[in-house]
């Protein structure tokens, strides 16, 4: 029984992770014995599980069947061993989290911190990164990402607030050039834009309902949003930017909100992890704290 159990343990995570030798740097074991385990298996059924190339791995139909059977009665398993003595469960083990740089930075680390702390047998490895990364390619049990996720069959999410966007600019540039008292005005200012290869980040604003979006034709341009708002501070024009990255400046009167009734529709943030794989206690206690807490970090900064 435990050679089966070991056997689709080692087919789970091949599914799951598309890949041999990723599955066997999971098991601790090497990619040999992995292979070999998945052949007894499929000598055992008497099926074919996976499509092999020299250059992918992919389920077969009655793999897919199986996969499906196989994840659910192995989280099942998994669920009654944490569930044996619920006063003693604590989470356990590491965690790869990958998160944007600046939202990581300034919302996303001060939670992690305090969550170690709490917790002595949890580790945590976090990556700062802006690239979108492939979750079961780069080993990651959790993401946080910002916008819209679009249509990510493989992947659960939960949303963990909004980014609301404010225009700003430091009070020496208005007293300057003066403060702009509707949409219609900004054209005539400097506009700090983001921007990356050709493509440069539009302001968008709601004014009661209404969508409006500034297309910017600013001389500076930057690929970063704490270079905008260090340039916004030394009065080199109007910036649009998260509000959590500019919290400190604006309260320390740095900044001033320009137009605040008009603040930009926002981005939606959301946690993310691989759609079917079996969620540990320690990846849900780390999805549980930044749902319970990003959302204060968002509005206060």
């Amino acid at each position: 029984m435990g050679d089966q159990l070991s056997g689709i343990a080692a087919f789970v995570r091949a599914a799951e992770a598309s890949s041999f030798a990723v599955a066997a740097e999971q098991l601790g074991l090497s990619r040999s014995a992995v292979g070999k385990a998945i052949a007894r298996l499929e000598e055992r059924l008497g099926v074919q599980l996976f499509h092999r190339t020299t250059r992918s791995l992919r389920l077969t139909d009655e793999g897919a069947a199986f996969y499906e059977r196989c994840a659910g009665a192995l989280a099942d398993i998994r669920d009654a061993e944490e569930g044996f003595d619920t006063a003693k469960r604590h989470p356990v083990g590491r965690v790869r989290i990958s998160v944007p740089v600046l939202l990581g930075r300034h919302c996303i680390a001060p939670i992690l911190v305090e969550l170690a702390a709490a917790h002595a047998q949890l580790e945590l490895e976090v990556a700062f990164t802006d690239r979108p990364v492939d979750l079961l390619a780069d080993g990651i049990d959790l993401a946080v990402r910002t916008g819209a996720l679009g249509d990510e069959g493989d992947l659960k999410a939960r949303r963990l607030g909004v980014q609301s966007m404010l225009l700003c600019a430091a009070p020496a540039y208005l007293d300057r050039r003066g403060t702009p008292q509707g949409l219609e005005e900004i054209g005539s200012h400097a506009m700090l834009a983001y921007g990356k290869g050709q493509r440069v980040v539009p302001w968008r604003f709601d004014d009661g309902g209404r969508r409006h979006e500034i297309k910017l034709a600013g001389r500076l341009r930057f690929d970063d949003l704490e270079a905008i708002a260090d340039a916004a501070a030394c009065a080199g024009g109007l910036a649009w930017l998260p509000s959590w990255l500019v919290a400190a400046r604006l309260r320390s009167g740095q900044l001033v909100e320009v137009l605040p009734a008009l603040r930009g529709p926002g981005f939606e943030i959301h946690a993310v992890w691989p759609l079917g794989r079996y969620l540990p206690m320690r990846v849900r206690t780390v999805i549980d704290a930044l749902a319970g807490q990003v959302p204060a970090m968002l509005d206060h900064g």
